[in-house]
């Protein structure tokens, strides 16, 4: 007998094991509106507190991913192997690795976010690029997938819509931070867009929303076992978010940063290292490689040879954008170093929030971004600063005004010492 949706949540508010029928069902009423959104915060605040074991997420996953359209790929030669960020500031690697990938010989059918809080968001990046389209029908999107290799769109109403509401609850309700519930969030769209494996950059650091690194591995590791139980390898890697990541921030900037990289302008170290792992376990996971050695080769063979760049023109083009028409801000001031010592450390949530504030980044779902503003030469730890000479970053501006609020904030985020 079906259990009514408060006898559901009461199990879970006493600690109970709840069966796959029963999650089943409470997805099933979250899809059809059958259930309230304060039915919702209860269920969330009784898994926050009690948990859910590997079996019981695994079924919640399940059940979101199948509240919508669920994916199947045609079998070639090419597995189908995507790639999760937990978010972070100056984060534009998707940019990259999605074409990387692809010349490489995978499929990566990406469906990415927006901006959350502090962080960028992939698909703000992409639409900072003149006429990119980012809300493709599922037909255009598996077809440019199967003919490129890669295609990158926002999140639909077709993937995974119980997530939707369920999300909407979690963020006013203090059960974001939940292991459990984030790990059936990420899993269910990427379960919903039918991955073969699948490859997880689980962020920590002042500028992530994991701050520590036991943390991260906690999520790292569940969603691992989860993904295990489901039939879809995960592989986590953890990476520092304790500096921005790369020389910009912001979103035409990154998109500029990111064809630097590609076309080999400019590599920032340890965004390349972090793009660069993060291939090569999607090669491996796609059986394309046999070791970390060999999958490097076939990542840096790519991009050196500039492979990977014309599968980054060639998706850009089949969706609409023009590389030649990016947004610049009219005004770009350098931030100088306010006192003498070295550049020891950052407080990269702090300079994400200076950008939200510039209006590069929402406070509100409804708030509209200016893709022009962005920070650029963004210095690395351990650069040596000489008070009123030493360059800090470059903050690109529509409104000259706001140089003294944006430098004073920047230079507040930085830790120099002698």
């Amino acid at each position: 007998m079906t259990l009514l949706t408060q006898d559901i949540i009461r199990l879970k508010r006493d600690g109970k094991t709840l069966e796959d029928n029963l999650i089943n069902d409470f997805i099933d009423g979250i899809t059809k509106y059958d259930i309230s959104d304060a039915q919702i915060a209860a269920f969330c605040m009784a898994s926050f507190l009690r948990g859910l074991n590997f079996i019981e997420c695994a079924a919640l996953t399940r059940a979101m991913a199948h509240s919508g359209t669920v994916l199947k790929w045609q079998s070639d030669d090419r597995p189908v192997i995507d790639k999760h960020s937990t978010g972070g500031v100056g984060d534009k690697v998707s940019l990259m690795l999605a074409p990387l990938a692809a010349a490489c010989g995978l499929r990566v059918p990406m469906i990415a976010g927006r901006g959350l809080g502090h962080t960028g968001g992939t698909i703000d990046k992409l639409e900072a690029i003149t006429g990119f389209q980012t809300a493709l029908s599922i037909e255009q999107f598996q077809a440019l997938v199967n003919d490129l290799g890669c295609a990158i769109i926002g999140q639909t109403a077709s993937f995974a819509p119980a997530d939707k509401r369920l999300y909407a609850v979690r963020d006013v309700t203090a059960t974001v931070e939940s292991i459990p519930l984030i790990t059936a969030s990420i899993l269910s769209k990427k379960c919903a867009a039918g991955l073969q494996g699948l490859v997880l950059d689980v962020k920590y650091g002042n500028g992530a929303f994991m701050v520590q690194p036991n943390e991260a591995e906690s999520l790292a590791e569940n969603i691992k076992q989860v993904g295990h139980v489901l039939g879809l390898p995960v592989t986590p890697i953890l990476t520092d978010m304790n500096w921005v990541l790369g020389h910009a921030a912001g979103n035409a900037v990154e998109v500029i940063e990111a064809i630097d990289y590609l076309t080999g302008a400019y590599r920032d170290p340890k965004l390349h290292d972090v793009t660069m792992r993060l291939c090569d376990e999607m090669l491996l996971l796609g059986g394309l490689a046999k070791t970390q050695i060999e999958a490097r080769q076939i990542g840096q063979s790519k991009l050196d040879s500039g492979a990977a760049y014309q599968f980054f023109e060639k998706m850009v083009a089949a969706q609409q954008g023009d590389l030649k028409n990016i947004p610049k801000a009219d005004h770009v001031f350098d931030i100088i170093a306010h006192q003498d010592g070295v550049l020891r450390a950052m407080d990269v949530r702090a300079i994400g929030q200076l950008l939200v504030s510039l209006k590069a980044g929402r406070r509100f779902v409804e708030d509209k971004i200016d893709p022009r503003i962005g920070l650029t030469n963004i210095a690395s730890c351990g650069t040596i600063c000489v008070k009123g000479q030493t360059r800090l970053a470059q903050i690109h501006l529509t409104d000259p005004n706001d140089f003294k609020y944006a430098q004073q904030t920047y230079c507040t985020a930085l830790q120099i010492k002698g």
